[in-house]
């Protein structure tokens, strides 16, 4: 297996990834991308069809290139897939595909980045690897007894899979609005949540949330009090499809259930039949790859100063969740932590 010599290897070629590429290019850096997926797009060529931005495309942008608008403001997962395309070519990234990761390790000077094809010595390494390989399924007591089909949204397709039957959807968030908002069409649908949903106003975007969320990472960095703020990325926007369940009445959020049985799911003594779960339950980020270096936080995280590791400086991560920056898992924020990183690397130069 051969080795090569390179300033920067990026881990990762979605949109996390593309970002840094951007600054590493224009920072004069060597840099490499290897990415798993055997076309770009990240995550995004992954997602069911109808999943939509919650952002008008222009506000949805990576830096250097605005997304191209969208008619009805609100993109869907294919434009954001043509997008991506267009901007690693538009950019020249430097990117191995599909090149699988296998470890990341401390070799002198250098750390050492094997795939399946050969192994790169880098003074510095960017991880961009995202989440959605690591869905979050949570335990629920009669989860193994349930007879019923249980997927996540990373296995979720369309709505005509559940035609005429009963079906659960869990979690709080936007992804799990939009899927009742679209199998309610064909099912009955019920939607359990952990916390009572807050539904944004119809006119509030991820223009506000991005804004409102940088603003208090800033003043907590800044060591000031936090702000609050009518929104967080948390929140449901209330993008077209959304609305329309909403005024049919099918966005009812019941309070999480206690268990499952064979054949539904169960409160107290109350128990609803359901044919299928759907568990809309989010994701952890996806850092198998980093495991030799011993970073991992109680909580799954790695400790970091910006996007530095503090375990391990020459080692960088982007786009995660706002732990690795304000609103990093967006498209939107994902360029101002790209920034700050590759900003980073010339400060430990």
């Amino acid at each position: 297996m051969t080795s090569i010599d390179i300033d920067v290897v990026v881990i990762g070629g979605g949109q996390a990834g593309s970002a840094a590429g951007y600054y590493l290019r224009r920072a004069g850096h060597r840099f490499v991308i290897l990415d798993d997926q055997p076309k770009a797009g990240g995550a995004w060529p992954h997602t069911w069809p109808s999943l939509r931005l919650f952002s008008p495309a222009e506000f949805a942008a990576l830096p250097g290139w605005p997304m191209p608008p969208w008619p009805d403001g609100f993109p869907p997962a294919s434009h954001v897939v043509d997008y991506l395309t267009a901007y690693e070519k538009r950019y020249d990234l430097p990117i191995e595909r599909p090149a699988r990761v296998t470890g990341v390790a401390r070799d002198g000077q250098h750390l050492v980045v094997t795939t399946n094809q050969r192994t790169w010595r880098a003074r510095r390494v960017i991880s961009a690897t995202g989440t959605w390989q690591q869905p979050f399924w949570p335990i629920y007591p009669g989860s193994r007894e349930f007879t019923g089909r249980q997927l996540h949204t990373v296995d979720y397709r369309e709505a005509s899979d559940f035609t005429g039957a009963r079906v659960v959807i869990v979690g709080g968030g936007n992804s799990a609005a939009q899927l009742v908002a679209e199998i309610s069409t064909e099912a009955t649908t019920m939607w359990v949540t952990a916390r009572p949903p807050r539904f944004l106003a119809d006119d509030v975007d991820g223009r506000v949330l991005f804004t409102v969320a940088s603003e208090r990472a800033a003043a907590i960095a800044a060591g000031k009090p936090d702000p609050g703020g009518p929104a967080s990325l948390g929140d449901i926007v209330m993008v077209p499809e959304v609305r329309e369940a909403r005024d049919r009445g099918v966005l009812r959020p019941l309070p999480m259930f206690d268990r499952l049985t064979r054949d539904g799911v169960a409160w107290g003594i109350t128990v609803q039949h359901a044919d299928a779960i759907v568990w809309a339950t989010g994701f952890r980020p996806a850092l198998t790859h980093l495991r030799p270096l011993r970073l991992r936080e109680h909580d799954g995280t790695i400790a970091v100063a910006g996007t530095m590791a503090l375990k391990e400086p020459r080692l960088h991560l982007l786009g995660y969740g706002d732990w690795t920056g304000p609103g990093s898992a967006t498209l939107l924020g994902v360029g101002r932590a790209a920034k700050a990183a590759v900003a980073q690397l010339a400060l430990s130069d």
